[in-house]
């Protein structure tokens, strides 16, 4: 569980932290293009206004250019070198600055507004503003096409900075936002430890509920978690039931077994030896069948399910278990009988199972219900989805008393006389019901009726 719970704790650490990572991812990436706009924005506003005064400069100076001091004045107020060109429409034109000049692309020639652009100036990339511009002066009348231009390296300096200064804010941000979700993910789980050593500190023969304090999301989980410890709990106490009673139905035939092969062994008369050597085979035929009944209830009782069900004939079935005690029922002077009106009725399940029931239900009937000259008789019907399988003998009946309990494991009658374990019916109703049917017994003075429902699976072909 340990394992587990740091699964969980890691599991929760990357649905938050990932998102919050990948929303600062995004955040930074918008910081960094807002911070450029405004730097260029302030840098273009900057520009813009110093071209306006260089212009009025030289069109003041008829043409003369800047002085070097204005240059420096100038450059040192934007951080990078300024770079100017103007030229007058009179004749002859005005001209000063620097050439060649940046030209921006799509130039229509009339630049009413100022235009920003990047352009490339001795190898360099440069931003620039181009407009034109009238003066009526002493120097000139007219208009001027004036353009501007500066290194950009101190602008992405700047751009640079500002973006490091908000990353850095988002870094701090997201290592105070992790540890507290990582605090906060601990102290939430901690309940969770909490049940973990709880159910460590336990034996493994503590199989009672766990009574502790825990959070509504997952008092669902701890009350599944005790709800499995009690069906644990109820298969250990039968599975202990089941091997007592086990010992105790077969400790008496095995002991007698031992005792009849002992006197056979003391016997020196061959008469008697023949006697006790049959007295001997009966008594473990009779073991063989109650270990074979302790082995089949068992094997139904392991899960409410069947495994690799299939579809079989269930005349057939009863026809085939019918014919095998057939032998039986005409040395006990029994006449058997078969009616049914489908030739076939298909059923899905487990006809091996089905087949030991059915087993079970005729051994009953011969050996409870059944003297010279009775008999059994055997219908099959089908209702709708609903098969049924009836075994009726005209025997003495079943105590009412016992009516209640004969599905019980190990329930027989006190002076039935008999050598059965008390098992039969009982294993036969489990195999019904774990095939999704129903085993009801109905008894009076004149016989016994056990009647079998089965759902159909497919219709009859």
């Amino acid at each position: 569980m340990s394992g587990s719970v740091r699964s969980l704790h890691a599991r929760l650490l990357v649905v938050i932290i990932v998102p919050v990572l990948l929303v600062a991812a995004i955040l930074t990436v918008i910081r960094y293009y807002e911070v450029r706009q405004t730097t260029q924005q302030i840098y273009d506003t900057s520009l813009l206004s110093i071209a306006h005064v260089i212009a009025r400069d030289v069109v003041l100076n008829q043409g003369d250019l800047l002085a070097e001091r204005l240059l420096e004045t100038l450059t040192d107020a934007l951080g990078d070198q300024v770079f100017y060109h103007i030229v007058s429409d009179q004749a002859p034109p005005l001209l000063s600055g620097y050439t060649p000049q940046p030209i921006a692309e799509n130039n229509t020639g009339d630049i009413r507004t100022p235009v920003f652009f990047d352009s490339e100036f001795r190898n360099q990339l440069v931003r620039a503003v181009s407009f034109r511009e009238y003066f009526t002066t002493n120097a000139m009348t007219g208009s001027v096409t004036v353009t501007v231009w500066q290194n950009t390296g101190q602008r992405e300096h700047l751009t640079l900075v500002l973006a490091g200064r908000g990353l850095i804010t988002l870094i701090l941000v997201i290592l105070a936002t992790g540890f507290l979700v990582w605090f906060g993910v601990s102290y939430g789980l901690k309940p969770l430890l909490d049940l973990q050593l709880a159910i460590e500190k336990r034996s493994p023969d503590d199989l009672s509920p766990i009574k502790r304090a825990v959070p509504r999301e997952v008092s669902s989980l701890l009350a599944a978690t005790n709800n499995l410890f009690g069906q644990v709990r109820n298969s250990f106490a039968e599975k202990d039931a089941f091997i007592a009673n086990a010992a105790h139905q077969l400790r008496n035939p095995i002991a007698g077994l031992l005792s009849q092969a002992e006197a056979a062994e003391r016997t020196n008369d061959n008469r008697q030896l023949k006697e006790r050597v049959r007295d001997v085979a009966e008594a473990a035929r009779r073991t063989a069948r109650l270990t074979q009944q302790l082995l089949s209830m068992e094997r139904v009782s392991q899960g409410n399910t069947l495994e690799n069900p299939e579809s079989f004939d269930i005349v057939n079935l009863v026809q085939e278990h019918l014919a095998n005690v057939a032998a039986r029922a005409l040395k006990q002077g029994v006449k058997l009988s078969l009616t049914h009106e489908e030739k076939t009725i298909l059923v899905r399940g487990n006809a091996i199972l089905i087949g030991e029931a059915l087993d079970n239900l005729l051994d009953n009937a011969l050996r409870y219900g059944s003297d010279a000259g009775s008999k059994i008789e055997t219908t099959i019907g089908r209702s709708d989805n609903t098969v049924t399988v009836s075994i009726v003998d005209n025997g003495a009946g079943i105590e009412e008393a016992l009516l209640g309990t004969v599905f019980e494991r190990f329930t027989r009658g006190a002076e039935d006389g008999s050598d059965g374990c008390g098992l039969g019916l009982a294993i036969a109703q489990s195999i019904v019901v774990k095939h999704g049917g129903d085993l009801q017994l109905n008894s009076s003075a004149l016989g016994t009726e056990a009647c079998i429902s089965l759902p159909c699976r497919e219709q009859a072909s």
